[in-house]
């Protein structure tokens, strides 16, 4: 019940039910261990049409929302059976993935030192002004 009006709560049910989910969700995932790379993978995909549904709803045009939904259903059609089939390809993709972004890190961060060290490059035309 509502302390404030003494009335029920409507949204009690709702509250209740997803806590309990959210719980078995946590107990299921401590169970399994880490998850491999083709459920992180699932569950992002997921993650996204679920976004993407969410702001193709507002736009309340059932045209955009049925062809978001097919193009939805065309992309599980493709990827499922992959995911199936070898699962392996995923781990791989995660691996490969997790590569590129240290390699992308790892130039970001030598341009960052070479940015904010002071020291100009031998190839630049660039002069220093002292504003002091």
């Amino acid at each position: 019940m509502s302390e404030a009006t003494g009335r029920p709560d409507p949204d009690a049910w709702a509250k209740a039910s997803a806590e309990d989910i959210a719980a078995e969700h946590a107990r299921r995932r401590e169970e399994a261990g880490a998850p491999t790379a083709a459920e992180e993978l699932r569950r992002l995909a997921e993650a996204v049409g679920d976004a993407v549904g969410e702001r193709l709803a507002a736009l309340r045009n059932p045209a955009v929302q049925m062809a978001a939904q097919g193009m939805a259903a065309q992309v599980r059609s493709v990827v499922e059976p992959i995911k199936e089939r070898n699962p392996a390809v995923f781990d791989h993709l995660a691996a490969a993935g997790a590569e590129l972004l240290a390699a992308y890190r790892s130039a970001v961060a030598g341009a960052e030192s070479r940015w904010t060290s002071g020291e100009g490059s031998a190839r630049s035309t660039a002069e220093h002004i002292d504003l002091d």
